[in-house]
């Protein structure tokens, strides 16, 4: 099945994972403007990235990973929801290196794991740490074991119809005789080829990389493409701005327009709108005739 996640442990071991295949959620992603391939890959690995780690976290809201740069691509950032949606996008300059590094991409730059759960009433998380590795994959792992100090691998790729992706971690305070099956999973997981990752079912992938362990493969989780934003949302992000500048632009422009940079979702607020916002009214429903 595409756009699903597939969950995994090892029965008499101390290791777990997960592997995800991204087809309509990422084409939806590309849909929503022209990335440049580079650009594009590292998105769809971040993408692919952030399915993965909701099968290891349990939350209930929104978890956001962010690399932020100074160099040609300024920001990426994708979000996944405890509803298992997805949505994603990035800031570039028109200058992108054909490059493999997030190094050449984003220069000396910072990585962010933001949990936000204060819809369900419980206390947000987030973690900031520079960029370290050359990769999606590595930068992830690195975080996972200085951070969270877990022994995580991933592995990651993209390509214009799909993305995927597959997560290996030692489970902590886990007491087994096999001391070697950590060393051992990883062994044969590094022989996975992108193209196996992109095209076998996950548990044919499985079969052919553990064939010889005992592993229990859980019901797949189908993902899906959803964007959060509203007009109450752009509403409210309007009065941060103040009465005084909203008012501004409305008597130069006519309205205030605001494009969603996840779904490319327009919103329009004219002079009744903006009346409405300062008095405290309620906004009207997004979308609505006027944009």
């Amino acid at each position: 099945m595409a756009d699903a996640l597939t969950r995994f442990v090892f029965e008499y071991a101390p290791v777990k994972g997960g592997i995800v295949q991204l087809d309509d959620v990422w084409k939806t992603v590309q849909n929503h403007a022209d990335y440049p391939p580079p650009l594009r890959r590292v998105l769809g690995e971040l993408l692919a990235a952030a399915a993965l780690l909701t099968s290891n976290i349990k939350f209930d809201g929104n978890l956001i990973l962010q690399l932020q740069g100074k160099g040609p691509v300024r920001l990426i950032v994708v979000e996944a929801t405890s509803k298992r949606t997805l949505r994603a996008t990035a800031k570039w300059t028109d200058e992108i290196p054909d490059s493999d590094s997030l190094a050449d991409l984003l220069g000396q730059g910072s990585f962010a794991i933001t949990l936000d759960q204060s819809q369900a009433g419980k206390q947000n998380y987030q973690s900031i740490v520079p960029m370290e590795g050359a990769s999606v994959a590595e930068t992830l792992a690195h975080y996972m074991k200085s951070s969270e100090q877990l022994d995580t691998r991933i592995y990651l790729t993209a390509s214009h119809e799909r993305v995927a992706g597959m997560l290996l971690q030692r489970m902590p305070d886990q007491k087994s005789a096999d001391a070697d099956a950590w060393n051992r999973a990883t062994l044969l997981a590094d022989t996975l080829k992108p193209d196996e990752l992109l095209t076998l079912p996950p548990g044919d992938t499985l079969m052919r990389l553990f064939h010889e362990e005992t592993l229990r493969q859980f019901e797949q989780e189908k993902l899906s493409f959803a964007c959060t934003c509203s007009k109450d949302k752009v509403g409210n992000m309007l009065k941060m701005l103040g009465e005084e500048e909203v008012g501004g632009i409305v008597a130069e422009q006519g309205h205030v327009e605001i494009n969603c940079e996840f779904c490319d979702r327009q919103y329009r607020f004219d002079a009744v709108d903006v009346a409405q916002l300062f008095k405290g009214s309620e906004l009207l429903q997004a979308p609505s005739s006027r944009h």
